[in-house]
């Protein structure tokens, strides 16, 4: 099958920043001290009531098409990776991005797999390209969940922050590309993180507004148990069954979710520091934006280039994670 790989990255932060400090002055008990040493996170980008998932997906995606060299009528199926549409159940956010782009008679489809999403549509944007289905694919990680969280919550409201990256996917160069991707979960973990109203089971009405349940609930220790006893092995398998050790590794991109967790992967794995790419301290946790944000973040600064070994893993609600790794350039 053909070789497929990143052909170019884009990103896009709405403007409005809220630091830690902005949240402690909307009367939280909270502080910018225990948020940070808690978390990482220093600040985090917030869209306004302007800016929606489909408009941050759009101007990633154009950045991403100017970065590769392409224009829009180059595309030949969009896949948007968010939990944060536009618009509950239909239309899908990809289908508003492909109308703004201009594109027509190509597919185009939402793929929800939370923090993991950017992973899972990767995955599935290769079958395409190593097929022949398709010959480019863009690849869009989206998500605004800041509109989805209480604000008055501060266990909650501190690790949310907006934001979009993508990435144009296509044929590369043999011996570069997507080396290879483990998608994995665990929907017996489905109840430690979710917004347990507003779908078919308890839709959108007075007792689901009353008790708050529109929002995102999350057991944060869960989470976090979670996280790292499945994070660290998914890792090490994969790098295995790729032929790769972690000494192998010129740049690893988590999900940006918590410094604690990141930090516990590059000590797992005997990484070094730089070895590994945070930026959780400037965004939060921006779910399914936070891996093609921060490759975007480390092609611009040189952190990442032709030749080098990424390795990306994604975690977060279903329960699920997913592992890519990528040989960067061939193009």
């Amino acid at each position: 099958m053909r070789p497929v790989g990143v052909l170019g990255v884009g990103k896009y932060l709405p403007p409005k920043v809220v630091t830690n400090q902005d949240i402690v002055a909307m009367g939280l008990d909270t502080s910018d001290e225990w948020i940070a040493a808690r978390t990482g996170i220093r600040e985090r980008r917030i869209a306004d009531e302007s800016i929606t998932t489909s408009d941050m997906a759009f101007y990633a995606a154009q950045a991403a098409l100017k970065n590769a060299g392409l224009t829009a009528s180059d595309i030949d199926l969009v896949i948007v990776a968010t939990t944060s549409p536009d618009y509950l159940g239909f239309p899908s956010t990809a289908c508003l991005i492909q109308e703004r782009l201009g594109l027509r008679n190509v597919g185009a489809f939402d793929l929800a797999a939370a923090c993991s999403g950017f992973n899972y549509a990767l995955a599935t944007a290769a079958q395409f390209v190593q097929t022949g289905t398709a010959r480019y694919v863009l690849v869009v990680g989206a998500d605004s969940l800041s509109k989805w969280v209480d604000w008055s919550d501060r266990s909650i409201c501190v690790l949310f922050g907006d934001g979009a990256g993508a990435v144009v996917v296509g044929e590369v160069l043999p011996e570069y590309g997507i080396v290879r991707s483990d998608l994995n979960s665990d929907g017996a973990q489905a109840s430690i993180l979710m917004v347990k109203g507003g779908g078919t089971k308890y839709p959108i009405g007075p007792a689901v507004l009353e008790s708050k349940s529109h929002f995102i609930y999350m057991d944060g220790k869960a989470v976090f148990k979670v996280a790292v006893n499945t994070i660290v092995s998914a890792l090490s398998e994969s790098l295995e069954k790729a032929g790769l050790l972690p000494k192998d590794i010129d740049l690893l991109i988590p999900h940006q979710a918590n410094y604690r967790i990141i930090d516990y992967i590059r000590e797992k794995l005997g990484l070094s520091e730089s070895q590994v790419y945070s930026n959780v301290h400037r965004y939060g946790n921006t779910s399914a934006a936070s891996i093609p944000i921060a490759i975007a973040e480390a092609v611009e600064e040189g952190r990442l280039k032709s030749g080098n070994l990424l390795v990306t893993i994604g975690f977060g609600a279903g329960f699920t994670w997913a592992t890519t790794i990528i040989r960067w350039g061939g193009h």
